[in-house]
């Protein structure tokens, strides 16, 4: 069901603290939405439409309330080459088809690849983030005047010491109002919204991109909109996870994928970018009390009324406030229970963690940074599982009982293999995998080669105890005869 009440709507007081979120995230978005249009290499409408866009499209089709999705540096990014060698047409046609790529993944049930990543990377993410949104206020702290860094430490004052006040008003929406007031009033040095670039006017309308139907534009516009997609679905997904966790509820995975898609060629149609979920803007939103759809809606459609109607008065904010806002936003989203937990947790979950981190932060691409611990978990994963395992050699009337216990896979056949490689003579061998399980054909082929190997001794050669799974696995895949497949009988 696409449209559910408790989702909008869960009482007047929730309204108010949603309407309020929606608000402070709308005034965040405006110098992110502009950065990220000057990263892309295109106008800062193209930008600022795009988050009015997918903001609004999402609040109705996504699939985790209160998450902000709206232009992102992480797509950004991706399209640069392709604004400077074709235009910005055919960043449109690239965004469209990103949608509909997205939209397919989530009919296709990629969402559940998410089950492989783990915890140690969500928090390597998280904090790379983190990391991230710092950074990014580093150039509006340099070359500046004095008053701006008076202006921040003001601003972080008021986010933090108001709530001890009353939490009826969010505190960073305050922070904004109050220096915005004391900026006008005073005309101080600082940077503002406005100096980040032209700000648009008027509403956007819908168009196609102009750009011919051939098979050389969808040759071109491919490749960028494959990696959007992937890059624009890595994020909203981890993002998704990271608001259930913050809010202890949970969200339609599948849902927020096609819910992505729409909302992607929804922007294109209004002249926009392609965009994301935002971490930095959905712990805003969370922090704010934001926690139903409307809060997201309200961010999409007071950004658009901001644009609309108050874009003179939206360019004089003074950056610093929105500097403040953002520094509150990455020591909030940062983990910091994962630094004394280095200690704690074991080495490889650390190392994991750190890897997402690192390579996060060096390259500011977060898919390669979450393929790395995602990688980084499966190889140790695999040397856990290959470590729990053993064979014991025993023997009873001339017959030599081999008993495998663990995983047989193929980070495990070697060990498996050369449990055998120095077995002492025997008439008979009888292998015992009753508590052992095949998972690959890598495993049943090293099977095979022992039970050759036995055989062109003379020796023979007798397997039983296999389980359900393993049995039709062997039936299916190895050469040895199956005998004692249906056999539990060891002799003692």
């Amino acid at each position: 069901m696409l449209f559910n009440r408790t989702e909008w709507f869960t009482g007047a007081a929730q309204a108010r603290h949603d309407v309020l979120a929606g608000i402070v995230v709308a005034l965040a978005l405006i110098p992110e939405a502009i950065g990220f249009s000057v990263i892309a290499g295109v106008d800062p409408r193209v930008g600022l439409y795009a988050s009015v866009a997918i903001a609004l499209v999402i609040s109705f089709l996504g699939g985790r309330p209160a998450m902000i999705s709206a232009a992102t540096a992480a797509v950004a990014v991706v399209v640069t080459p392709l604004v400077r060698d074709y235009g910005v047409q055919y960043l449109f046609a690239a965004t469209i088809l990103m949608g509909v790529i997205q939209a397919i993944a989530g009919l296709l049930r990629l969402d559940l690849l998410m089950q492989f990543v783990s915890r140690s990377v969500i928090t390597g993410f998280v904090n790379a983030l983190a990391i991230l949104i710092f950074l990014a206020q580093v150039p509006q702290l340099t070359g500046v005047t004095w008053h701006t860094y008076a202006m921040v430490a003001a601003g972080l004052a008021i986010i933090y010491l108001f709530p001890r006040l009353t939490g009826a008003v969010p505190s960073p929406l305050v922070a904004i109002l109050v220096l915005a007031a004391t900026s006008i009033a005073l005309s101080l040095p600082v940077r503002t919204v406005g100096d980040m670039g032209r700000l648009p006017e008027g509403l956007p309308s819908l168009a196609l991109p102009d750009v011919p139907l051939t098979l050389e534009t969808l040759r071109i516009i491919l490749p960028y909109s494959l990696t959007m997609a992937a890059v624009g679905l890595l994020e909203s997904l981890l993002t998704a996870q990271i608001v259930d966790d913050m809010t202890d509820t949970a969200s339609d995975k599948r849902r927020e994928c096609w819910g992505q898609g729409a909302a992607n060629v929804a922007a294109a149609m209004v002249g926009g970018m392609g965009g994301c979920a935002m971490i930095g803007q959905s712990v805003i939103n969370v922090t704010s009390r934001g926690r139903t759809r409307f809060s997201t809606f309200v961010a999409g459609a007071f950004l658009l009324f901001l644009l609309a109607v108050l874009g003179p008065v939206v360019g004089r904010i003074p950056m610093p406030a929105l500097v403040a806002v953002m520094v509150m936003v990455s020591i909030g989203t940062f983990s910091w229970n994962s630094i004394a937990n280095l200690r704690r947790h074991p080495p490889t979950s650390s190392a994991v963690m750190l890897a997402t981190v690192v390579v996060v932060v060096a390259t500011a691409n977060l898919a390669a940074g979450v393929a790395t611990g995602v990688l980084l978990s499966g190889i140790f994963f695999a040397g856990k599982v290959r470590r729990m395992f053993a064979v014991e050699r025993s023997e009873a009337g001339g017959i030599a009982i081999y008993r495998v216990s663990g995983e047989i896979f193929f980070a495990s056949v070697d060990r498996f293999t050369s449990a055998f490689a120095a077995a002492e003579p025997a008439r008979r061998v009888v292998i015992d995998v009753t508590a052992a399980h095949f998972w690959d054909i890598s495993g049943v082929g090293a099977l095979d080669k022992i039970v050759a190997r036995l055989r062109r001794d003379g020796i023979q050669v007798e397997v039983v105890g296999y389980n359900r799974a393993s049995a039709d696995l062997i039936d299916r895949f190895a050469l040895h005869d199956k005998t004692g497949v249906e056999l539990g009988a060891v002799p003692h």
